[in-house]
């Protein structure tokens, strides 16, 4: 009875030990599986460690790494830091436009290495850059910085025939002076800024300075919508209403005599 009975504590622990071992070898099996589903759900992404300025070499203190949904990669991103540093003696990448911190660096947005970087790097496709003339009242007061948009009025004329349109909607503003860096948001008093505008707008806009003077219309950050504006005259301003004294006013008239006896009596309005 007792060896029935020490045969048959070993076997159970026998059979206990390896169902420990095949349940370990399982869940490792498992957790390299899960390790393995999950790496193969995101990629290693270069994104800025802190806000680039337009024009700025790009150092390694300004690169981190996060790790992105593959699916949702953004195009021409950078997966290595060292895509992005200069060899000894290169010189560096830069920024062709301001990047916000997290934000991934691309190559439509990081100039070759040792390439210029200038302000016609920021427009978009079929675009160009043009100046105009403004000053604290034209300017909106100088609240105008770069990347805010505008709407651009057009007054001309003088006294009774003075009038106001609108000629461009929703332009983007990229340069205030010499200042071409959006996440500059110290306002100032501008002299000339700088807009993108198609080559009809710009055909307009050079127009449009001849003209009259030239005033901005700073839009809400969501505001995209274009409205159909008629002009403004100041007639529109002045609207003198009729009074009852006016209205009681006799009309002048014309009598017209036809004949000796014939008297023929036309208001005028």
């Amino acid at each position: 009875m007792r060896l029935s009975a020490l045969f048959t504590a070993f076997a159970g622990l026998a059979v206990a030990g390896g169902s420990v071992y095949f349940a370990r070898d399982y869940l490792a099996v498992d957790l390299a599986q899960a390790q393995v589903s999950e790496d193969d759900r995101t990629v290693s992404v270069i994104v800025a460690s802190r806000d680039v300025k337009f024009g700025e070499a790009i150092t390694p203190q300004m690169l981190t790494t996060i790790n992105w949904p593959r699916e949702a990669v953004p195009e021409g991103v950078f997966h290595a830091s060292l895509d992005l540093l200069p060899a000894e003696g290169q010189d560096p990448r830069r920024a062709r436009r301001q990047i916000t911190q997290g934000d991934p660096l691309r190559k439509a947005t990081i100039s070759g290495f040792g390439e210029k970087v200038t302000i016609v790097q920021t427009l978009s496709p079929n675009t160009r850059a043009m100046a105009i003339k403004v000053d604290a009242e034209t300017a909106v007061g100088g609240f105008v910085t770069p990347g805010d948009r505008v709407d651009v009025v057009l007054t001309q004329g003088r006294n009774e025939s003075l009038r106001a349109v609108t000629i461009l909607q929703n332009i983007r503003i990229i340069g205030v002076d010499q200042e071409s860096n959006e996440l500059n948001e110290t306002p100032g008093i501008a002299r000339t800024v700088t807009v993108e505008v198609t080559a009809v707008q710009g055909q307009r806009l050079a127009l449009a300075q001849k003209a009259g003077t030239l005033s901005l219309s700073l839009r809400a950050l969501e505001d995209e919508r274009d409205v159909n504006l008629e002009t403004t005259r100041l007639s529109d301003l002045l609207y003198d209403s009729p009074t009852p004294e006016k209205l009681s006013k006799p009309r002048p008239i014309i009598r017209v005599r036809r004949g000796g006896t014939d008297i023929t009596e036309i208001p005028v309005n």
